[in-house]
């Protein structure tokens, strides 16, 4: 593995019970617009123009153990060997005691996360933010990509252990499977509680599409979806996850070429500023 840093990032190495950043740069099955394997090298530069204190979370990077194991090295392989390196790879990590935090490339890097979470670390929730719902059986004369990666995940965990929230694309069929199995939740002022009452106190996974955000407010990614959320929602988000145990995120699809103003890589950089965070119990 190689990359630069994050931010206050303290070792190279895993360190059990903390948080591991680790990037998955795969930019092979996007269909609109491609540059997402950059976007672990941008986040990580990004960065360093951010604060390393969290004034929603009153917690500072500076106080707590993080580790930056670089980039995977996907560049040529074909998607099912980078796949299968990703899997290795969060595996290790996993048997090592780290908290991976997975800096996408595309969203399919979540499905060999998975895989790798529920062979070493047992039953979780996964927590899918999205504009999109994932949830193809196939796409474009494929079954394993960025379109599909939720339906798989799924057959992982199982459709009652997946939460889908800010979805606002999507066929009629999946629409239809996602009424049917339950699995998409409105994100509403007070919904915290609701949320908190389906997890039932498993341990958490989240997988966050940066295109769950408004494009007012994050142009930079690949296929944006008009009536997203806003920062603000954010922020709830994150606070809701302090009374959650994670066992691993991942954060995916920003698009650093189409965003001359670098604001999409900084303000990917502050969410995984606060997911670091919220890993973090000291």
């Amino acid at each position: 593995m190689n990359g630069e840093q994050f931010l206050e990032c303290s070792s190279r190495k895993v360190i059990p019970g903390a948080p591991v950043i680790v990037g998955c740069p795969l930019d092979l099955t996007g269909t609109y617009r491609a540059g997402t394997a950059e976007a672990p090298r941008e986040i990580r530069v990004s960065s360093e123009s951010i604060e390393t204190y969290s004034p929603l979370l009153d917690k500072d990077l500076a106080d707590c153990f993080i580790a930056d194991l670089g980039d995977i090295a996907l560049a040529d392989e074909p998607l099912d060997k980078a796949l299968d390196m990703i899997e290795a790879s969060i595996a290790e990590i996993a048997r090592q005691g780290g908290l991976p935090l997975c800096l996408g490339g595309e969203h399919t890097i979540t499905l060999p996360i998975v895989k790798a979470l529920s062979e070493v670390s047992g039953d979780f929730i996964v927590l899918h933010l999205d504009a999109h719902a994932d949830l193809r059986t196939s796409y474009e004369g494929s079954t394993i990509n960025h379109a599909t990666v939720m339906r798989h995940v799924a057959g992982v965990v199982g459709p009652d252990r997946l939460i889908q929230m800010g979805i606002r694309a999507g066929t009629r069929e999946e629409f239809m499977w996602m009424k049917q199995h339950g699995t998409l939740m409105q994100w509403e002022p007070a919904d915290e509680r609701i949320l908190l009452q389906r997890i039932s106190g498993l341990p958490v996974y989240v997988s966050l599409d940066l295109d769950i955000l408004d494009p007012a407010c994050f142009p930079a990614t690949g296929n944006p979806e008009a009536g997203g959320w806003f920062h603000r929602d954010m922020e709830r988000f994150v606070r809701t996850l302090e009374a959650v145990t994670l066992v691993g995120a991942d954060v995916v699809e920003l698009n650093p070429s189409l965003d001359p103003s670098e604001v999409g890589a900084i303000t990917a950089a502050k969410i995984v500023r606060e997911l670091l965070l919220v890993f973090s119990r000291f």
